[in-house]
């Protein structure tokens, strides 16, 4: 059965966020946004030393030719964590491209923990994450990817998915990786790439684990670990999104003491 294709106008949406600490309180101190990209009431369900912040894109969706654009800025001293209040989700495109740029400039303390992107069977994507890292920035950040919907059969036959990660620190590269994604195309059959999964997804934490092997054995078979030099990173492969969360909200919680130096305190969001 053919899906139609939403029927919107493109979006340009630009939301530019800065952080930083007022005595022992982290504190929204920089608020700019252009289009349908907001952020929600700041909440401190931790005490006034962390700032969780939601950010929210109304329309829903991400149609072919929106552009969205999250800038942080997370100062000195301050700690901030943003999620998002579900999935997104990415339309089928009859040409146009959507594309999503998320730049990151850390000089404190930086949780990035939104809800997975669905990327429906025609959509033409580009997904792109900068995280500029100051000496003493502390970063934990995911994204999770699902193919197609497969609850209701759809399958990532067509389109194209483009992906562009970069995380650096005082200007000196850490972690540089590109890849692209054509529906329907060996990439997703092949044992070198999704072997015929449907969602995939990779977590970044500054951190160095001498107990990576503990890691390892506390996560499910479909996650693996890898610690370089100054980011510790994990991969999910397998077919199903929420099961992708789980999984890096369980990592999130063995990591976050060390990174962020208190105990894992989720977003009230995700419970509701």
């Amino acid at each position: 059965m053919q899906v139609a294709e939403p029927l919107v106008a493109s979006w340009k949406a630009d939301l530019a966020l800065s952080f930083g600490a007022a005595g022992n309180k982290t504190v929204l101190t920089g608020k700019k946004s252009e289009g349908p990209l907001v952020v929600q009431k700041p909440l401190y369900p931790e005490g006034p030393q962390v700032c969780h912040a939601i950010v929210v894109h109304p329309p829903g969706g991400i149609a072919g030719g929106d552009a969205l654009s999250l800038a942080v800025n997370a100062g000195t001293d301050a700690q901030a964590l943003l999620t998002t209040p579900g999935a997104g989700k990415w339309y089928r495109s009859s040409g146009a491209w959507a594309s999503q740029t998320l730049s990151f400039a850390v000089d404190g303390t930086l949780e990035w923990l939104p809800r997975e992107t669905i990327v429906f069977d025609g959509a033409r994507a580009s997904l792109q994450c900068e995280v500029d890292l100051g000496r003493d920035a502390r970063y934990i950040g995911w994204e999770v990817v699902c193919l197609g919907r497969r609850g209701s059969g759809e399958r990532f036959t067509r389109g194209t998915l483009q992906l562009e990660t970069r995380i650096a620190r005082e200007g000196r590269l850490l972690f540089y990786e590109r890849g692209e994604i054509e529906g329907g195309g060996r990439l997703m059959q092949s044992a070198a790439g999704l072997g015929g999964r449907s969602a995939f997804g990779s977590m970044m934490a500054t951190v160095v684990s001498p107990e990576i092997n503990e890691l390892r054995n506390a996560m499910p078979k479909s996650f693996a670990l890898t610690q370089l030099p100054q980011l510790l990173v994990a991969r999910y492969l397998g077919d199903s999104g929420e099961e992708a969360l789980e999984g890096f909200a369980r990592l999130w919680s063995l990591l976050r003491p060390e990174v962020a130096g208190r105990p894992a305190i989720a977003p009230r969001i995700w419970s509701t």
